[in-house]
């Protein structure tokens, strides 16, 4: 008999360092004990049979805005979209998704429109939804991303084989 777990496929907007200063801050600042190379490599190599390659990120961008722009990209029915480019703007191309010009071209980019997303990033219109995410994300215990829960109970941290996935879902199975 197969049992049925309830897995949500939504994206919620957690902000791993909200304690980033606004203007991003140097990696090797940030973790000077990290080899952020090696960190890169694994990264490449991961992303290797998929097509996906990054460049060496400096700089651990100040999320928020980001965060912000892609709850109003939820809103206007393109948040997988916005989320991918701001990805793909920080892993891949380097761009610091910390500044709202980054933001505001990614958002024209995708057919968003950009006054909008401007409008609502100035007034703080996503704010409270990402501070409840977040006090969300603290009472679940989320200490990286991404981070999936199963039935509220169990979490996969991180981009996990599948195996990973399947182990928790067994492990969920023998305490039902």
């Amino acid at each position: 008999m197969k049992k049925e777990f309830d897995i949500e496929d939504e994206w919620v907007s957690y902000e791993i360092h909200p304690e980033t200063p606004e203007s991003g801050v140097s990696l090797k600042e940030k973790f000077p004990n990290a080899d952020i190379n090696a960190m890169y490599n694994q990264f490449n190599r991961a992303g290797a049979p998929y097509g996906i390659e990054s460049t060496n990120v400096s700089i651990l961008s100040n999320s928020q805005k980001a965060l912000e722009a892609s709850e109003y990209a939820r809103d206007q029915g393109k948040f997988d979209q916005f989320h991918e480019e701001v990805f793909k703007s920080y892993f891949t191309e380097g761009k610091d998704i910390g500044d709202t010009n980054i933001l505001l071209e990614i958002a024209e980019r995708i057919g968003l429109n950009r006054t909008e997303m401007e409008n609502a990033l100035e007034k703080e219109t996503y704010l409270p939804t990402l501070k409840e995410a977040n006090e969300e994300g603290r009472r679940l215990g989320v200490s990286g991303t991404p981070t999936f829960i199963i039935n509220g109970k169990y979490k996969v941290v991180g981009a996990q084989p599948l195996e990973n996935f399947k182990q928790a879902l067994r492990q969920l199975e023998a305490t039902e």
